[in-house]
């Protein structure tokens, strides 16, 4: 991860509030940090709050948010988030813009939440990075072909050397507790997770759930009626007559409407449902195998295996093994990236 970790461990975290932000997405980000602090006992966060005048900023609900600073003060800062929203596009001003390119130009790392992703990509920030934005977002700038030079995933978040994005709604929560993970630890942020009551921390791997209109580029209200279905009986997975039946239709006819419009048998797309359901649980949760297997509709543990090692090229163990892995090494990049430089 590109933020070095100061001796004393503290960070300062700016958060740029764009007039219409979502409330929601910037307490999801700041939250994580208050809570940090309460749980070790010491301050390992101070945070920010900017407005291009310094004046209150109003979020989407229409409350208004006191900041502490505006463009004209000199911060010392180790991130800056952009926090935004609704009409995003008519607040990417060129004082706003100025400002950012500026603390890239110090090299302070960059990121946004919800739509603020947007307003880094107009100061030309996010060129030659991987990011995320709210699936709508996306399907409206891949038709309108802007930004050719930013790749664009369906990620709920993405930290891409010193830029990191998220998708908005709840996706800052899981973006912050692993970057606490990252600076502070793993039990810490899993600490959090539990107080917030929050089930699993979402990995940079999970992906926003794009409704199935959406990925067809249309709606098909029979072929949605089933995906539905489907996603609602995971665990006591229904047949494909069962399926059929409660859309109304013959088996046959489900089986073309599958084919013409998803590309694949109803019964591939409901086992896939399945299988990234069980890739979740085995990277967020401790459930034993043999549980996340039952939780998926999976009775015999080795058909579960197998099914899942034809999906992901390894086996439900192997997914254990490399979550385990990618902590570890994201822990010792971070305790060299923590040395003082003539240690290194």
């Amino acid at each position: 991860m590109s933020i070095a970790t100061p001796a004393n461990g503290h960070y300062e975290i700016g958060f740029l509030l764009v007039p219409g932000f979502s409330q929601l997405a910037f307490s999801s980000a700041l939250e994580p940090l208050r809570m940090a602090n309460h749980l070790v006992d010491r301050r390992c966060y101070t945070w920010h709050l900017v407005s291009r005048d310094g004046a209150p900023v109003s979020a989407s609900s229409g409350l208004q948010t006191g900041v502490d600073h505006g463009f004209d003060e000199d911060l010392s800062l180790d991130l800056v988030l952009v926090c935004a929203g609704v009409d995003v596009q008519r607040h990417c001003d060129r004082d706003t813009l100025r400002w950012l390119r500026r603390l890239a130009g110090r090299r302070i790392p960059l990121g946004a939440v919800c739509t603020g992703g947007y307003v880094l990509a107009q100061a030309g920030l996010l060129n030659g990075y991987r990011c995320t934005l709210h699936w709508e977002h996306i399907s409206s700038i891949h038709e309108a072909r802007m930004f050719p030079e930013v790749t664009f995933t369906s990620q709920l978040f993405v930290m891409d050397r010193d830029r990191y994005t998220c998708s908005g709604g709840i996706s800052p929560l899981d973006m912050m507790l692993t970057l606490i993970a990252r600076q502070q630890g793993l039990e810490l942020a899993e600490a959090i997770a539990e107080e917030f009551i929050h089930e699993r921390i979402r990995d940079v791997g999970d992906r926003q759930r794009t409704p199935l209109r959406v990925r067809l580029g249309h709606s098909h209200p029979k072929l949605e009626e089933v995906a539905t279905l489907m996603e609602a009986n995971l665990q006591e997975p229904l047949s494909l007559d069962e399926l059929a039946s409660y859309a109304d239709l013959s088996r046959r006819q489900l089986e073309r409407l599958f084919q013409r419009y998803v590309d694949c048998p109803p019964l591939k797309y409901y086992m896939d449902l399945r299988l990234m359901r069980a890739r979740l649980l085995l990277r967020q949760t401790h459930m034993p195998i043999t549980d996340v297997a039952l939780a998926c509709g999976f009775i015999s543990p080795p058909h579960f295996t197998k099914c899942y090692h034809d999906r992901f090229g390894h086996s439900p163990s192997g997914e254990r093994k490399r979550r385990s892995d990618r902590v570890a090494e994201a822990s010792a990049q971070h305790a060299e990236a923590a040395r003082p430089p003539g240690e290194k």
